[in-house]
């Protein structure tokens, strides 16, 4: 299994504009190779086949093309195998349903990165002072803010420039061998997400949305300052960075939540059910689709997954219909609007949160896909009796303690 850490670098203005060569570069060579790959005919080869072809042709390039000599040999060719992966990425969006087109030619502000693979880079200190040291480039500080586990190898590095101005690193490690997941799982949680609460799962937990209308009312402001700025001005540059920084902001506070909350149930759980939801078909569903943009289910689920990939934990996602509707209990369908948060079943009498029941039907139904038998006890034997609920504020702060906590405490009780 593979995954990445990723640290800011900190570099020197000299160094800022080697990283800035060392990126135009790699897009002009990837726009090249776009130009050259669109000659060849599909009946050549693969996909895979043909990109090979032009990559090969990189010793002629370099003739004639006096800079591509700057760049150390991977980095150039992971720029021309770019294309390879962005016509697969195209490939994947069609498949999800959306309007893609060709590749073009990229511009400036839309190719961000270039990556070394496999070797031409290296850990070093100077004074203290941990580096990175980029072939045919420089040595770089690097804010390394956790340790790579020595057992960890990593295969390649890519060094991207944010909208910010800002420099980071990620590095791709491999992994030991995946962990085996429980042939029968004892600890299992289902998790329904939602808006009013972000995630309610069948232990009794309700975990707060995260609240980030500060951080996209100051992002709004400065959208608005920025839109009486003269296009391409100092000061419409000036304020664009502003713009950048607020966008980031928002990005990483919500990604520290989500991060945190699915580390804290891909470790503490052996099997982990959720709903498979279709997050571009809920945003584009009518009403309230900003909440639910900024929800970041998909998000949430991606982490989820590979987090439990990575724990020996069980993943699965479920059929969405009707888990709010049937009962935990007995299976009746009831209908309800969404004002109506609390369920109760006219059949058995079973009564609890909305989401809580949702939870339920979500857990019995990622038992039954995995051929898991379950306890015959109901919700209505197990569940607990009130709710303990979580501040995203918390989780923030404090990380999984805080939940595993209070998620032993209110099991005590």
């Amino acid at each position: 299994m593979h995954y990445t850490y990723r640290f800011r670098l900190d570099p020197t203005p000299e160094q800022r504009e080697l990283l800035d060569h060392h990126r135009d570069t790699c897009r002009q060579l990837y726009n090249h190779a776009l130009g050259e790959f669109q000659e060849i005919p599909k009946s050549t080869g693969t996909l895979n086949q043909r990109v090979r072809q032009v990559r090969d042709q990189l010793p002629n390039f370099k003739e004639w093309w006096n800079e591509l000599n700057d760049l150390y040999s991977t980095v150039a060719q992971a720029a021309v195998m770019r294309i390879e992966d962005s016509i697969k990425a195209l490939a994947e969006l069609k498949k999800k349903g959306h309007n893609v087109g060709s590749l073009n030619w990229k511009a400036p502000k839309d190719f961000r990165s270039f990556t070394y693979i496999q070797s031409g880079f290296e850990f070093d200190s100077k004074n203290g002072q941990p580096l990175l040291s980029l072939s045919k480039l420089a040595d770089i500080p690097l804010i390394k803010h956790r340790e790579i586990p020595h057992t960890d190898t990593v295969k390649e590095i890519t060094v991207k420039k944010e909208p910010t101005g800002e420099w980071f690193a990620s590095f791709t490690v491999g992994d030991k061998e995946t962990p085996k997941k429980p042939t029968n799982p004892d600890r299992c949680i289902g998790i329904d997400v939602g808006i009013l609460k972000y995630a309610h799962d069948t232990d009794g937990t309700a975990v707060e949305s995260l609240d980030l209308s500060d951080d996209r009312e100051r992002l709004e402001r400065a959208q608005r300052d920025l839109s009486r700025k003269e296009h391409g001005s100092a000061n419409w540059e000036r304020q664009r960075q502003v713009v950048a920084e607020r966008h980031a902001d928002l990005k990483r506070k919500r990604r520290d939540f989500l991060h945190k909350l699915s580390n804290y149930y891909a470790t503490e759980y052996d099997l982990v059910a959720v709903e498979d939801l279709d997050a571009k078909e809920l945003i584009e569903f009518p009403g309230n689709s900003r909440n639910r943009t900024g929800a970041a289910w998909g998000t949430f689920q991606q982490m989820l997954e590979y987090k439990c990939e990575r724990e020996g934990t069980h993943f699965v996602e479920v059929d969405p219909r009707n888990t709010t509707k049937e009962c935990a209990s007995c299976g009746v369908k009831t209908d309800k609007p969404l004002w109506v948060r609390e369920h109760s079943c006219p059949a058995c009498g079973f009564e609890a949160d909305r989401d809580a029941n949702a939870a339920w039907n979500i857990l019995s139904r990622g038992l039954e896909d995995i051929g898991v038998v379950h306890s015959e006890s109901t919700p209505v034997e197990t569940a607990l009796p009130t709710d303990t609920v979580v501040s995203a504020k918390r989780v923030i702060e404090t990380g999984s303690p805080t939940l595993k906590e209070r998620t032993a405490s209110a099991v005590s009780e």
